[in-house]
């Protein structure tokens, strides 16, 4: 019994004797931030539906070599009838390094960008707008891919994520709260 602990102890030795700080260290990770408001913060109102309603400035860093468009999905799980979407924006050109504030609510950009349905039924963002009572969870969602999305704009959150299947190189997350008080 001691010889067969000795055994698995030596085989765990060798299987973990891998310095996995160098091999995190070694692999970029792809940033997403807002200079609006930081992660876990609050949105201010202007994005949100009592204030302008416009979509915040999203800015990031570290795309993968090989990235050819991203994608960009707002939702807050926090919905009373499940998970909300409130924005639904794809082929981003890779040299692009963020969004501006207030992106129009167009099919489609004059750089090729397209932009799909969100839950309250219109083209492009449409900002926190949850009952009033405790803060609901808004995740804006980036998505690195090997590929441009043949998708016509005025898609949903569900066509894109399905098509975007096997094409991740990497994703970043950016998660903002928001809370009504009336």
């Amino acid at each position: 019994m001691l010889r067969w602990i000795s055994i698995s102890i030596l085989i765990l030795g060798i299987s973990c004797g891998r310095d996995e700080k160098t091999v995190e260290t070694e692999r970029v990770t792809m940033k997403l931030s807002s200079p609006a408001f930081v992660d876990g913060g609050f949105i201010p109102e202007k994005h949100t539906c009592e204030g302008e309603d416009l979509s915040p400035p999203l800015s990031w860093s570290d795309l993968p070599e090989g990235t050819k468009s991203l994608t960009l999905i707002c939702d807050d799980p926090d919905a009373p009838m499940g998970t909300w979407v409130h924005w639904v924006i794809f082929n981003i050109p890779p040299d692009s390094d963020g969004l501006p504030e207030g992106v129009p609510q167009e099919r489609e950009l004059p750089d090729g960008t397209r932009q799909g349905i969100n839950d309250f039924g219109r083209i492009g963002y449409n900002g926190p707008c949850p009952p009033p009572g405790k803060a609901h969870r808004y995740y804006f969602k980036l998505y690195a891919l090997d590929a441009k999305l043949e998708l016509n704009p005025g898609v949903t959150e569900d066509q894109v994520l399905r098509k975007i299947e096997g094409h991740i190189l990497a994703q970043a997350q950016l998660m903002g709260r928001y809370q009504r008080e009336r």
